[in-house]
């Protein structure tokens, strides 16, 4: 007899969730249909982000913040983006093995994933897998993201809360004045804070915060929280601002705003992957990709052209779009 995952996981089959998960991750279509009966149950869970530069610490923050959550009686799911193995395509560091003693709590359920070359800190896969552990029935899924410095931003398009996670002593105080790591956080948090230089950190952020919001109106004022992590100092004031954020989103139109905004871009991206893939496997098994970049090597034909008669013969398209 069959083993229905998509029930499995609702029942919150920790085995299931695994099976499925890697299904997500390897692109397998029995993955689809189990998706599309777990949606109607996703929507539920709280989302929270945490990003920043190698070396911040997010593993042992993300594992100690899981562990005040789980005080509340709450459940946890944690993603944990780690590097890609250029060999393997697998996960070069597994946050489990960082968070073995939580992983040993029935109420987390951690999931490590490589990004398999996939840019913006998370792995293709993320969004998935987060809506499993949310149909899953975890109150709370942490995304750890892998940590590449400046172009990390792709999580606000997933968390409720992003958390940006500095330390000092480690070129964060200049980073933290560049406006595209600074506009993507909605809580600061200095770890490592009883390292020398955490003192001027804060300042320098708390100064640009408050100069973010007089140049333009914003229903939340990121707050600068301080952490040690490895000591468990500074968890509570940091889950007392992510509840701060939570209840300050979920009390106007923002939440939705910003969910229906995630809803969007997700539809996109999947029809775009799709497509890419429908048109690439149909190129490559016709022999017509090899045709064509022989003739644009040749200078017979030109990569412009060749996208534009690709396109027209997808007849769904526009004609403004596929027309040469």
């Amino acid at each position: 007899m069959a083993i229905d995952y998509a029930d499995e996981v609702l029942q919150g089959s920790p085995r299931a969730a695994a099976r499925l998960i890697s299904w997500l991750e390897n692109g397998d279509d029995r993955a689809y249909p189990c998706m599309e009966k777990l949606y109607p149950h996703t929507g539920k869970s709280y989302l929270i982000g945490i990003t920043g530069s190698p070396g911040a610490g997010k593993s042992t923050l993300t594992d100690k913040l899981a562990r005040a959550i789980r005080k509340r009686d709450l459940t946890v799911g944690i993603v944990a983006v780690d590097p890609s193995s250029p060999f393997t395509g697998g996960a070069v560091l597994g946050d489990r093995v960082r968070m073995s003693e939580l992983s040993l709590d029935p109420g987390v359920y951690i999931r490590s994933m490589a990004t398999r070359g996939f840019l913006g800190g998370m792995a293709q896969a993320t969004n998935d897998v987060v809506k499993v552990l949310d149909a899953m029935g975890k109150d709370v899924v942490i995304i750890e993201t892998v940590g590449v410095g400046q172009d990390e931003v792709d999580i606000i398009d997933l968390a409720d809360t992003t958390c940006l996670v500095l330390v000092p002593g480690a070129g964060d105080s200049i980073q933290s004045m560049k406006s595209g790591v600074m506009e993507i956080a909605d809580v600061f948090v200095i770890n490592k804070s009883d390292r020398a230089g955490a003192d001027q950190l804060a300042s320098e952020v708390s100064i640009r915060v408050e100069q973010d919001t007089q140049i333009k109106t914003r229903d939340w004022t990121p707050p600068v929280i301080r952490t040690v992590a490895v000591e468990d100092q500074g968890l509570e004031e940091l889950w007392e601002a992510i509840e701060n954020h939570r209840q300050t989103i979920q009390s106007g139109d923002t939440f939705i705003e910003k969910r229906r905004e995630r809803t969007n871009k997700e539809t996109l991206r999947m029809i775009h992957n799709e497509m890419f893939r429908v048109i690439r496997e149909h190129l490559e098994n016709t022999g017509d990709l090899d045709h064509f970049v022989q003739a644009i090597l040749e200078r017979k034909k030109d990569p412009y052209s060749v996208m534009r008669q690709v396109l027209s013969n997808c007849v769904f398209l526009p004609q403004s779009i596929s027309k040469e």
